[in-house]
């Protein structure tokens, strides 16, 4: 991608207020004031206007059916600040660097169960295969949220909740490379209670994963649900819900003789599946859930190095919520215990589990100005203990203006691979490795117009990771072991902006330069673009709709060299037939741009699909 490309993204975004905001009396402009609907993030435990959020970004059920997005890095793509890189475009691991942290440093919650994976190296997220098609919202929390979700959560949160199903839907859809993908949910709702299911399936042959690979690698995922609530009685409720995925991907190695990443007849396969049963009761002015959660991981690699991992994790925890000070403050409070155990392909397991209590308060101080406080205490089995804290505050400046900020510490234990010291090779006793230490700044200066059509944001921050555990290897005596690396640095700016054009059409922006750095040389860290962006144009008429996306990357350092940067545009559209029926096309790469993710690995060319929504 060329500088003049970046300056240009970076001038757009910079200068929302240059655009034009319509009177309500414009031609084409329904007549009413125009605001943007304030949203709501309930992953900070105390429900908080998004606006008022450091770090804070949402998407909804309608921003997920405007963007045509299928899984969840569809849309982790647009976050300023949010690098994913995947080993492929269909099924290819893909992993999260939120602010410049590495893999298994950002927590993935869904309905509030935790679903890393236990059993890779870092306790990361593979996001291949997290499909949208039962979420109703995808929240992520950039920045240290130890003190709310404990260990893994040093780079932030992405936190999903399913949707509760009332009535038939179903997404059809079919196009190029021979992909199909269906997804129907089916269910009752109603103040008493509620019972759903869904269901949701994709496959494709793909393309190769290798760039210079000639086979296509294929993928198929099938994603199950199951959630319910209930209300017996005045003031208590019971809710669970059951989540299941079965993926097979073909994926790319390095065969012999020459050992680069080519064509081969590799296949990897994963089954996972999460659940929770919760307990609520209203007790006064205070508000008690006992939550028990499950999860359950394996992963199978067929090649020439064939491997397998399987790993499971148990949650119990009671929290509660209320007011205070007559209504003037609000807080949670709770604990919490957590196990977690492994099996690694090496043939080593073992069993980590950590104690937690944790609580959070929230207070307006005067009209224009509201603090808030965390504060949390993990106890783990087997690296002793961390307390952890943040401080937030949001002042109203006046004239559509706010300050928001936010101080905070993070650490994440060993994972069960580090832990075991797994592959590891050396004469000298491994080494004893420490639990990582994160402290993290922000600062955001937001505005919004007087009639809501116009909002803006931009954050500065620091983050500082002491302690990160990395593999190395010693070329000169072959020692490998996981060490504690001494200090990594990211400093950043994000921008962002929402406008509302009128006659139907709306524009966001988003950009990111992110100086993510190994402090101990000055390298810059691996697989971490300085510069990011995102343009949307969106239109939304009696039946027709649309979105136009634009997505930006700089040149990144990767792993062999440095992977070129690049410009792809997606575009989805709908019509609406009836209030029922609507038909849906979509064009990805709508340039036919030629460009890497990552290092060497593929993506496709232009791609079309058609397909049809069902809501009744």
């Amino acid at each position: 991608m060329t500088t003049a490309s970046l300056a240009v993204l970076c001038l757009c975004v910079s200068t929302p207020a240059l655009a034009h905001v319509p009177d309500p009396g414009d031609p084409g402009d329904p007549g009413d004031p125009i605001r943007l609907e304030e949203v709501i993030v309930t992953a900070t435990r105390l429900p908080r206007p998004v606006t008022e959020t450091p770090g804070a970004r949402v998407f909804t059920e309608a921003d997920i059916e405007a963007r045509g997005a299928i899984f969840a890095a569809d849309l982790l793509a647009e976050v300023p600040g949010a690098a994913l890189a995947r080993t492929g475009p269909f099924g290819g691991l893909t992993q999260l660097r939120l602010r410049g942290a590495s893999p298994g440093k950002t927590l993935v919650l869904i309905d509030g169960v935790p679903v890393n994976d236990p059993a890779e190296i870092n306790g990361a997220y593979d996001f291949s295969s997290l499909s949208l098609a039962d979420i109703a919202q995808m929240e992520v929390l950039s920045g240290p949220q130890s003190s709310l979700w404990g260990s893994d959560a040093i780079g932030g949160v992405v936190a999903l909740t399913t949707r509760e199903t009332s009535g038939f839907r179903a997404d059809l859809e079919a196009g190029s490379l021979n992909t199909r993908r269906g997804a129907l949910s089916v269910g009752r709702a109603g103040e008493r209670g509620a019972l759903g299911l869904s269901v949701a399936g994709f496959r494709t042959d793909g393309v190769s994963a290798a760039a210079a690979g000639t086979e296509d690698d294929g993928f198929e995922t099938l994603t199950a649900g199951l959630k319910g609530r209930i209300i017996p009685r005045a003031g208590v409720e019971l809710d669970g819900g059951l989540r299941w995925t079965r993926s097979r991907v073909a994926i790319d190695g390095y065969p012999a003789p020459a050992f680069v990443l080519g064509d081969t007849d590799d296949v990897s396969k994963s089954e996972s599946w999460s659940g929770h049963g919760r307990l609520s009761v209203q007790t006064g002015g205070v508000h008690h859930r006992l939550t028990l959660a499950a999860s359950d991981i394996e992963r199978e690699t067929r090649s020439a190095y064939s491997n397998r991992f399987d790993a499971d994790r148990q949650v119990w925890r009671w929290d509660m919520d209320g007011t205070g000070g007559e209504g003037r403050l609000s807080w949670a409070a709770g604990l919490e215990r957590r196990t977690e155990s492994a099996n690694l392909d090496s043939g080593l397991s073992d069993d980590l589990g950590t104690s937690s209590v944790y609580g959070t308060v929230l207070v307006p101080l005067t009209s224009r100005v509201t603090v808030g406080a965390a504060l949390r205490h993990d106890d783990t089995d087997d690296f002793g203990t961390a307390t952890t804290g943040r401080l937030t505050a949001h002042v109203d400046l006046g004239a559509g203006f706010g300050l928001s900020g936010a101080v905070g510490t993070g650490f994440k234990a060993p994972t069960v691979s580090q832990s075991v010291c797994d592959f590891c090779f050396s004469a000298d006793p491994f080494p004893t490795l420490r639990p990582e230490h994160a402290e993290g700044a922000e600062l955001a200066l937001g505005w919004q117009s007087p009639g809501g059509g116009l909002t803006g944001r931009v954050t500065v921050y620091r983050l500082t990771i002491e302690d990160q555990i990395i593999y190395r290897f010693d070329p000169l005596t072959f020692d490998s072991v996981y060490i504690n690396l001494d200090r990594t640095r990211t400093d950043g700016v994000e921008l962002e902006s929402q406008l509302v054009l009128g006659a139907g059409f709306d524009l966001s922006l988003g950009y990111a330069w992110t100086d993510a750095r190994d402090e101990s040389d000055g390298s810059p860290l691996l697989r971490v673009p300085k510069h990011s962006g995102t343009v949307g144009l969106g239109y939304s008429g009696k039946r027709l709709s649309g979105r136009l996306t634009v997505r930006a990357e700089g040149d990144m350092p990767d792993s062999g060299g440095t992977r070129e940067g690049f410009v792809t545009a997606d575009l989805h559209l709908g019509y609406t037939l009836t209030d029922q029926v609507e038909l849906t096309a979509r064009v990805d790469n709508l340039s036919d741009e030629r460009w890497q993710s990552l290092l060497g690995y593929g993506e496709p060319g232009r791609t079309v699909a058609l397909g049809v929504r069902l809501r009744y």
